[in-house]
């Protein structure tokens, strides 16, 4: 549950073509290979990072919730010290915003990926038919999921997931030069752990400019800011009874293993087979088909590429309905159990913005809606910034009163 909410759609969006695009395009000038900084890079967008803003959530959320019995709202981290109703309801208002910005990013890449792996498989022809049906199936079992619950519906979903993705990775790691995806997973994560202060900072060599910031760092910690509060609460709820070491241990440390591992595999794999081909024609760049070009490259394609796209489903699923069951907890009073009637509401408003966002990109070819939806989850999720330094440090304070 914690992986299938957190980004599992994402790591089969981006499991080839970002290792790849950072190989070929350094950020930074450096005295290791290409290929190690395009690793490097990537574990530093989908690493400690991106899990550390769900763990600091998940952490402050769930002692509100479970030691001091507040209601199931972003606020209850900080009303013993902002008193003011008008200001905690505006930030349980933004949080419910950027969510559902977020998610409708989320579903719109996702749905354009499995689209554009249809027609790349000449299942399908890529078309807005195609990804409103799609969104549409993705935004009904994620109701028929959250309906059913945490337990016999989500769990369940989860567990099916990292199953699938498991079978995969192993998969990619049978058909790869396994000694050079062990040691390219070594030296890009010696390398990411050495870096690391400095590439947050973006100081001197490793500030890669304002463009590339832009494009990848500041999109992804928005991105990973937009869906901390839900994840954060979704993690906290499956978290009950397990200590703070416990929580920020297993948020940080297992999760981000095994994202190093999934892009070591593809990647290093990726870069293997560009160096067999007599010229590289920018068979990966595409974020939407690469994966499934990669997979065309190995034995037993059309069943991996079949459960790609299952996967893809399965992933955005569980990310939907986790939402879902969050979003309903917060209009419903703060309930650790929302009334179902709050899950209906929000998988058809989920499902309607959706649709709407699709619909609006068909009709202004001229303007990119999808980019233009991530452009403003940035500006959504800059309240988070200033928000989360907040919290933490009432967080802070109240533990040292303790």
């Amino acid at each position: 549950m914690l992986y299938s909410a957190g980004m599992g759609a994402g790591i089969l969006l981006r499991a080839v073509q970002e290792p790849v695009f950072m190989a070929r395009n350094p950020p930074i000038k450096a005295s290791t290979s290409a290929e190690i900084i395009g690793l490097e890079y990537t574990f530093y967008q989908w690493g400690f990072t991106a899990w550390a803003f769900y763990g600091i959530f998940a952490a402050v959320l769930g002692y509100s919730l479970f030691n001091k019995q507040k209601k199931v709202r972003i606020s209850s981290a900080i009303e013993d010290g902002i008193k003011s109703k008008w200001a905690r309801s505006g930030i349980d208002l933004i949080t419910i915003l950027t969510t559902v910005f977020g998610l409708i990013a989320a579903i719109g890449l996702g749905a354009t990926q499995i689209s554009g792996g249809l027609e790349h498989l000449n299942l399908s022809k890529a078309s807005l038919g195609t990804s409103l049906g799609l969104t549409t199936i993705i935004c009904v079992l994620a109701f028929i999921s959250a309906w059913k619950g945490l337990n016999k519906g989500i769990k369940i979903l989860s567990q099916v997931n990292i199953v699938l993705t498991l079978f995969v990775l192993f998969f990619v790691l049978l058909n790869s030069p396994i000694l050079r995806v062990l040691k390219d997973l070594f030296l890009a994560l010696y390398q990411y752990i050495i870096d690391f202060i400095p590439m947050s900072l973006a100081t001197g060599r490793f500030d890669p400019g304002l463009d590339f910031l832009t494009d990848w760092t500041f999109y992804y910690w928005a991105f990973w800011l937009a869906w901390a509060p839900f994840t954060g609460i979704f993690i906290a709820r499956i978290s009950k009874g397990r200590t703070l070491r416990q929580l920020l241990l297993g948020v940080m440390i297992i999760p981000s293993l095994g994202t190093f591992l999934w892009f070591s595999a593809f990647g290093s794999s990726a870069f293997e087979m560009i160096e067999t081909w007599s010229s590289y024609q920018g068979e990966f760049d595409n974020v939407f088909t690469s994966i499934f070009t990669f997979f065309q490259a190995l034995p037993l394609s059309d069943l991996m590429n079949g459960l790609t796209i299952l996967l893809l489903i399965g992933f955005l699923v569980t990310s939907v309905d986790s939402a879902v069951l969050v979003l309903s907890m917060f209009t419903d009073r703060g309930k650790l159990i929302p009334r179902k009637s709050h899950r209906l509401l929000w998988a058809a408003i989920i499902l309607l913005s959706c649709m709407a966002i699709l619909v609006l990109g068909n009709i202004r070819s001229d303007i990119d809606v999808l980019v233009a939806a991530q452009k403003l989850l940035i500006i959504t999720s800059l309240p988070f910034a200033a928000f989360m330094i907040i919290m933490v440090s009432m967080f802070c304070f109240r533990l040292a009163k303790r």
